[in-house]
Parts: structure tokens; sequence; C-alpha cells
């Protein structure tokens, strides 16, 4: 009798620990079901043109992982803009944020490119000037400061000055300086008289006296100032990489303004500052001037065909439907990409 009841007891013993191994294996309603199965990494080379704000996404999603969760191991290179077009159409580089400018023009020529996002949808400059000059006349025979012919600041220049009633070809005087971060020091230096700028440069010129003449940031003027561009071949044959691509810039987008924190720290890291107040400001500046769609738009492209057709007649005739793709931010936006802190990978594009 006794065995009998020690048998009984073994059993239900035995009985109790397979229940509760049972639920141990099972994941619980705080725990959530089994992870989302991660797409198998894949490699890209990304150029940026320039150390701008315009590109805290680009920066936020490397710094922050969002590339990695969306399968992408990304390598981040600084190229200046017209080489960084040269190298994603010589294939150096998937993906090059860059000017549009630069962009539309190689297409012109034959380069078979498409632009699939926006990281700056509007001029984000200041135009920058000393004491002496404090009106738009008084900048009559003087040194304005571009990076190059036909770059995105060449254009927003010219499309300044002539809002001011003047001929950039015959009332001043543009110089070539290579980069935003030349112009800045020419203007610090006094080796130009006046440039598009944006903080953090702009706030160092304040400090030494000069002024903003304009403030085109605050017009709003459609751009396509940094547009990011890959091969069409390229797009066509991974058009799910693209679409995760696109995800993680949007969702680095929303996190870099969410984070006010996290993104000044990142811009302390590329501008190489130690100014809190200075990045401060910088990161201000970027929540005003990057608002808007990532989806490009015909009106970003239209101070570009009207300053490159200038000298190129063919750009006007130019489809802009053959570069602009808008499908990969309307598919991520359908899907509430950045909206919430979890999002699945994208298959759409």
């Amino acid at each position: 009798m006794h065995l009998r009841m020690d048998l009984r007891q073994e059993v239900f013993g035995l009985i109790v620990v397979a229940l509760a191994l049972s639920a141990c294996s099972k994941p619980s309603a705080t725990q959530g079901a089994a992870p989302r199965p991660v797409a198998p990494m894949v490699k890209m080379t990304v150029a940026y043109s320039e150390i701008t704000f315009i590109n805290l996404p680009l920066w936020t999603a490397k710094a922050d992982g969002i590339f990695e969760k969306h399968g992408l191991d990304v390598d981040l290179q600084n190229i200046d803009s017209s080489t960084s077009i040269a190298a994603l159409v010589s294939g150096q580089v998937q993906a090059a944020a860059a000017g549009g400018s630069e962009a539309l023009s190689a297409a012109v020529e034959g380069a078979d490119l498409q632009t699939v996002a926006v990281l700056g949808g509007q001029y984000p400059y200041v135009l920058m000037a000393p004491a002496s000059i404090q009106t738009p006349d008084d900048l009559r025979g003087k040194k304005v400061g571009v990076s190059r012919a036909g770059s995105s600041s060449d254009i927003a220049t010219r499309v300044v000055l002539k809002r001011l009633g003047l001929d950039p070809d015959n009332d001043v005087t543009i110089i070539a300086v290579g980069s935003l971060a030349n112009r800045t020091a020419a203007l610090l230096s006094g080796s130009i008289d006046a440039g598009l700028d944006s903080p953090p440069g702009s706030l160092k010129e304040e400090a030494q006296g000069l002024h903003v003449l304009v403030d085109i940031a605050s017009l709003k003027i459609p751009a396509a100032n940094n547009v990011v561009t890959l091969q069409k071949s390229f797009v066509d044959q991974n058009k799910d990489v693209v679409q995760r691509f696109v995800d993680s810039l949007m969702e680095g987008s929303a996190r870099a303004r969410s984070d006010r924190a996290g993104s000044i720290k990142l811009l302390k890291d590329y501008y190489k500052s130690d100014d809190d107040a200075m990045m401060g400001k910088t990161f201000d500046f970027f929540l005003e001037a990057t608002a808007g769609s990532m989806a490009p738009q015909d009106d970003e492209f239209g101070d570009v065909i009207v300053q490159l057709s200038a000298k190129n007649p063919s750009v006007k005739d130019y489809d802009l439907s053959k570069i602009l793709v808008t499908s990969f931010v309307s598919d991520a936006t359908a899907r509430k990409v950045g909206e919430t802190t979890s999002m699945p990978v994208g298959t759409g594009g």
C-alpha cells in the first residue's frame, strides 16, 4: 500500500515538472513572440558629400545600428559631391548622398541613375556678409563664394542673388572655393565678401562680426539640395535592399529628430567640436531646415533645371520621371516607418 502511494506521488511529481518545463519553453504574453528572422546582411558603401547636419539621418542610422537592424552592413565615406557621383557611376559606391544638380547633370549626360530619397528638400542656408555689406546693392562688385560651378551652393547662390535684383554673372564675381568647410574658412579670412553658409559655420562667422544678410532657409524654397542616388541597375536588381536602405534613412531621420542629446553628440563627433551650445543651435537649425517628406519631387529640381540648362539646353528637355523614384519612400510611409520603435523590413519598391 505504501509502495503504491509512493509511485503515485512520484508520477504526480514528474507531471508537475513536465508542465513547468513546458511553460518555461513557451513565450509568455509579456515576452512576446519569437523575433522575426533577420534578412541576410548586405554590404553597401555609401558616400556623403559634406560634413553637414543634413546628413544626420544617415549618421544616426549608422551610429544607432538601424542599418544593421535592417540587414545592411553600411560603410559611410565622406566623398566630395562631384567625385561621389563619379564613384557611384563607376560602381565604387552603391549610393551617394549628394547635390541633386550633380546627379541630374550626370543623368543628362547618360548615366543611368535613380534618386530614391531626399535628405534636404529646401535650401538650408543663410547668406553671410561682413558689416560693410548691409544691403543687396552693397554686393555689387564683390566676391561671392560657392563650392564649385553647378553645385547646390552655386545654384542656390544664383537664385538668391536674382531674388535680390542682382545678376550673378555681371554684378558679382562668383568664386569656387571647393566645399562648405572651405567657404566658411574663406568668409572668416575675408578672402570672399559673401557666401552661403549654415550652422555651425554661420555661428562662427557671427561671432567674428559677420551677419546674416538673407535667411534663405526661412523662405522654404524647394530644392534638391541633398538627394540619395543609386545606379538604376542596382535598384532594379536589389529592390528589397534599396527598400531596407530607405527604411533605415527614414527611421534614422525620426530618431535624429526625437533624440536631441544623441543628435548633438553625433554633430560634435562629425564636426569635431566640443561646443554644446553651438551644436545645439545647429540641431535646432536641422529641425527647421529638413522638415517635410523624403520623397523626391519635381519642384525641388526647378532651380537646378533653370541654372543647368543655361549651359546645357538638353537639361530643359530631360524627363525627370526617369531619375526620380518615390515608390520606396511611399512604401515606407504606408508602413509608418519611423513612427514606431520597431518596424518590419520592407519588401516594396
